[in-house]
């Protein structure tokens, strides 16, 4: 058989880099193109150096001269689009970097997957797929009952979600229009290993480990569903396998916790593995500030239709992906530290996944 062959934007970042590495060592040749901007991190990618099943490059999806010849060169049984600027707080400091990105960005990449999938043969053609990731954020906020289904409106409430919103309908715009072989899911809050530790999880875990307050925004209440990256990967390969054309997938990991939970949680699997020398609970460095503006109350997510549709279902609890993600913070802590020691020195806490 021919080796399958996927084009992977934003596969050094924390989900598209777990990705990659999982398509690689299932014997996928991955062209992985990102941009490297702040949580691009190589570092992920190290266990791939040499391996000739994947081919890294350096570039902005924007670029459509590289998107182009990337496309020509390497025709590329499916596009698996991570690329994407992701954290809210940055998206209300600097909002037009977002729609730079998730939304301008995401239409030249159409358009140069659009041209080149127009002048595939015709059997190359029906096997092609273009996959978009995108968040349960751009559903907007839920009560204290229900859950998000891929039915739900779009009613984003930050620029980051709204700029998203703006990608997903691109994507669906791209398949109505054109016939473009599109797929869409969208996720809940992910953790796990590499992630960039501006995020709730890994920046719990490194302020905890230093001794620092733990700042939690407004009451801690804020509730999230919380997906291990591991079975966000699994699902979206799945998707690419089976997943029906036009359609969109929400993946969640059943996993519904408070933010204050999350962050007990982790106070507590710390205290059990790496105990404070002075004897006292790391949760006693948990410090509420004030809210951010616009902060969502609460996602959950209805992965009914991808059990259904594809048998897909997460396969690593709550408790058991926390335990290992704190397990791999405390023994890649140098992967952490030249993080924290470039540029960019984190102060606020933030929670999106």
């Amino acid at each position: 058989m021919t080796q399958k062959t996927w084009l992977v934007t934003g596969g050094a970042g924390f989900i598209g880099g777990n990705f990659v590495l999982d398509a690689v060592a299932a014997g996928i040749k991955v062209v992985n193109l990102d941009l490297l901007t702040y949580a691009g991190n190589l570092d992920t990618l190290k266990p791939l150096e040499g391996d000739s099943g994947h081919v890294f490059v350096p570039g902005d999806i924007g670029d459509r001269e590289l998107v182009a010849r990337l496309l020509s060169e390497h025709r590329p049984d499916a596009v698996v689009n991570f690329a994407a600027e992701s954290h809210v707080d940055r998206s209300i400091d600097g909002p037009a970097a977002f729609v730079q990105t998730n939304v301008v960005g995401t239409l030249g990449l159409l358009e140069c997957v659009r041209d080149h999938w127009r002048e595939l043969p015709d059997e190359d053609k029906e096997d092609f797929r273009f996959l978009h990731v995108s968040t349960d954020e751009v559903y907007g906020s839920l009560g204290d009952e229900g859950k998000f289904t891929e039915t739900t409106p779009y009613a984003p409430n930050s620029p980051y979600s709204a700029s998203k919103a703006a990608s997903d309908h691109l994507v669906r715009a791209f398949h109505h229009t054109y016939g473009l072989p599109v797929v869409t899911t969208n996720c809940s809050n992910n953790y796990g290993p590499h992630q960039f530790p501006e995020k709730l999880v890994p920046l719990v875990i490194a302020k905890a480990v230093a001794g620092e307050p733990l700042p939690v925004y407004g009451d801690g209440k804020n509730v999230r569903d919380w997906l291990y990256v591991k079975d966000h990967c699994s699902a979206i390969r799945r998707v690419l396998e089976a997943g029906r054309l036009g359609e969109t997938y929400n993946i969640g990991g059943n996993a519904e916790r408070e933010n204050i939970v999350v962050v007990e949680t982790i106070c507590r699997l710390l205290d059990e593995r790496r105990p404070r020398e002075d004897g006292q609970p790391r949760a006693s460095q948990i410090t509420f500030v004030r809210d951010r503006p616009g902060h969502d109350r609460r996602y959950a997510i209805d992965a009914d239709k991808i059990k259904a549709e594809l048998g897909w279902t997460p396969s690593v609890g709550f408790n058991e992906g926390m335990a290992q993600t704190v397990d791999w913070y405390l023994a890649n802590h140098d992967w952490t530290q030249r993080i924290l020691d470039g540029d960019y020195r984190l102060q606020r806490l933030g929670e999106e996944g």
